[in-house]
C-alpha cells in the first residue's frame, strides 16, 4: 500500500527504476475520489484504518507521470458508500448520520496499473 508511505514519489520513482522496460506496475491501494473535510477525514480513520496517507486520484496519476510511467489507469474495486460507514462507525461514538453523507463515494479500494516505456524510460524531469 503506497498510501502507508510518507514519501510516495520516492516510492514510484523506485518502483520505476527496478521494472525492466515494457515492465508493469499494478498495487491495491484506497484512493480518494473528491475532497473531505479534515476532521471528517480523521474520523473515517477508524473506519477504513489507513486512509490517512491516501492519495487524490487525480494526484496519484500526476506522481505516477511524474515518475515516468505511462498507461496509468486507475480501477475501482469498491467505493464505501454511506452503508458501510454506518456498518464500521456504530458503536464508536461518533455521529454516522452527519459522518456517512459527507464520506459517501469519496473513498474507494482500487487497483492502480502503469507501464514503463518499452524504449527512453527515463523519468521525467530527472
Amino acid at each position: 500500500m503506497i498510501n502507508l508511505s510518507a514519501d510516495k514519489d520516492r516510492v514510484l520513482r523506485e518502483a520505476f527504476r527496478v521494472l525492466r522496460p515494457g515492465g508493469r506496475f499494478a498495487v491495491s491501494d484506497v484512493v480518494v475520489t473528491d475532497e473531505v473535510p479534515a476532521e471528517i477525514r480523521k474520523n473515517v480513520e477508524l473506519w477504513i484504518g489507513c486512509i490517512a496517507g491516501a492519495l487524490h486520484d487525480s494526484d496519484y496519476t500526476s506522481k505516477l507521470a511524474s515518475a515516468g510511467f505511462e498507461k496509468i489507469g486507475i480501477e475501482p474495486t469498491r467505493v464505501y458508500d454511506i452503508e458501510d460507514a454506518r456498518q464500521f462507525l456504530a458503536g464508536q461514538g461518533i455521529d454516522v448520520d452527519t459522518i456517512a453523507p459527507q464520506v459517501a463515494g469519496k473513498f474507494m479500494s482500487a487497483f492502480i496499473r502503469a507501464h514503463k516505456p518499452a524504449q527512453n524510460g527515463a523519468p521525467r524531469g530527472a
